[in-house]
């Protein structure tokens, strides 16, 4: 059992291993629960809940969904765009009332395997939420450098087209800068870095919004299609893969991690925090999604940036692939280090020691080892697997649709019990089987999608 004494003179007693805190207002004890405070550090407000919502959400992930309007056709595509906004706003705020709710009771729960270990019952966290996070997590963690590399070559490309650096290098460069930024010690301690990560987001978002509405009105414009291509078969399974799409841009699978850095009180907080980052998303998505759909047609690729540069020239000037590859680079740095919190909170049960001081060499050196080695090893299997963005639509289907389409909607009925006449527990329940038809077809679709392109990877790819 630990203590936290928070801003508002409450005192948090921690069980790590039942997973919640327990609120005893004059109890005192001479532990700390490591991973707690050294970790997910409970003293932000509402905005610097928002600002983490929203580097976790509103990422490079966006510029595919001009690419999943070419699979889902105009209607398909802003239906798609704005069910999912409903009922991901809808299931997150499910999740917080739930967290909420075991918070007035004195139980606050710390992190998602929590939840699952004292809702579901034991087992639930170890062998089912628990690897799926870290799946998440850590797959997101080796795309970032892989994202962030593939920004960094385009931009040397540019200006030095006959350069001999390959892919690989330039990811080694992002994998650098992720080591730096994994060495912070807490998620609070990211507040100022995702507030910038938030400006960025819009302003790149911006920029291909007008840059796409440039092209599409200029004298280079290309043909526009909106028709659906393929046969048969191939508009079907274009139809799972672009709602897989449309749910992985807008996954966050770390919900309860985030509300755990709020100061108590947290009633309210997280609404709040939710309401700012869906108004960035409203702004983003939907701008980039439509703007690039409707200057390219069918003609999309897997990213909008791609068809800026034209079959012979840029449609653009360099100046505008510069700021824009450059703002990406640096947003996806910041969305590596906000998912390497809960792969950086494990590595603080297994290693910290909460008798000693956070910052103390017992507690330093192995968080500075383990963090490096945790990003050195992903940094290799991006370098190893530039065509990771394949499988992240895989992992988008069997493991950021549970977490976040299926799971928050049985906590709830699990903690609050709504009648089963009411329209609340029908609702929660069509959305966890829809959800649970998607995991499924959307994984299909996804293993199919990986078949076809095989034939292009290799290991090391200079792609």
């Amino acid at each position: 059992m630990g203590t936290n004494v928070d801003n508002f003179g409450e005192v948090y007693t921690s069980d790590s291993e039942k997973g919640f805190v327990i609120n005893h207002s004059h109890s005192n004890s001479p532990q700390q629960d490591a991973p707690f405070n050294f970790v997910l550090n409970s003293q932000g407000s509402w905005f610097h809940c928002g600002y983490h919502l929203t580097t976790s959400i509103v990422s490079p992930v966006l510029l595919t969904l001009p690419f999943s309007f070419t699979l889902l056709g105009w209607g398909g595509g802003v239906l798609w765009l704005t069910l999912a906004a409903l009922v991901t706003f809808y299931s997150y705020n499910l999740l917080s009332m739930v967290l909420e709710h075991h918070a007035q009771i004195g139980r606050r729960q710390l992190r998602f395997r929590d939840m699952a270990r004292d809702i579901l019952g034991h087992g639930w966290d170890k062998y089912y939420v628990g690897p799926l996070q870290f799946l998440i997590c850590f797959g997101t963690v080796i795309a970032g450098p892989l994202v962030g590399g593939k920004c960094l070559k385009f931009i040397y490309a540019l200006y030095n087209p006959d350069g001999s650096m390959k892919l690989y290098q330039f990811i080694i460069i992002c994998g650098v800068i992720t080591l730096v930024l994994a060495q912070l010690p807490s998620f609070h301690s990211l507040r100022h870095v995702n507030l910038v990560s938030l400006i960025l987001s819009v302003t790149y978002s911006t920029l291909i919004t007008v840059g796409s509405i440039y092209i599409g009105h200029s004298k280079n414009a290309p043909p526009r299609h909106y028709s659906l291509k393929g046969s048969d078969v191939d508009k079907l399974f274009g139809v799972f893969n672009g709602i897989s799409i449309i749910a992985t841009a807008y996954a966050s699978g770390i919900i309860p991690e985030i509300q755990a850095t709020l100061a108590p009180p947290v009633k309210g907080k997280m609404f709040k925090g939710l309401c700012m980052c869906y108004s960035v998303i409203a702004t983003t998505f939907y701008c980039v999604a439509i703007s690039g759909y409707w200057a390219f047609g069918n003609e999309a690729y897997a990213t909008i940036l791609a068809n800026f540069i034209g079959e012979t020239q840029p449609l653009l000037p360099k100046w505008f692939f510069l700021i824009t590859n450059l703002f990406i680079l640096l947003q996806v740095m910041a969305m590596t280090a906000v998912y390497l919190q809960p792969t950086n909170e494990l590595f603080e049960t297994a290693f910290g020691d909460p008798k000693m001081g956070q910052f103390s060499m017992r507690n330093v050196v192995p968080r500075v080892v383990s963090r490096s080695l945790s990003v050195a090893a992903a940094t290799t299997f991006a370098a190893m697997l530039p065509f990771f963005a394949d499988l992240l639509s895989l992992f988008g289907a069997f493991a950021f649709i549970p977490l976040d389409f299926i799971l928050p909607m049985v906590f709830y009925n699990m903690t609050f019990k709504p009648s089963k006449h009411s329209i609340m527990f029908w609702w929660n329940t069509l959305i966890a089987l829809v959800s649970s038809v998607l995991v499924v077809i959307g994984g299909i679709a996804s293993i199919r999608q990986i078949v076809l392109d095989a034939k292009t990877y290799h290991l090391f790819a200079d792609m």
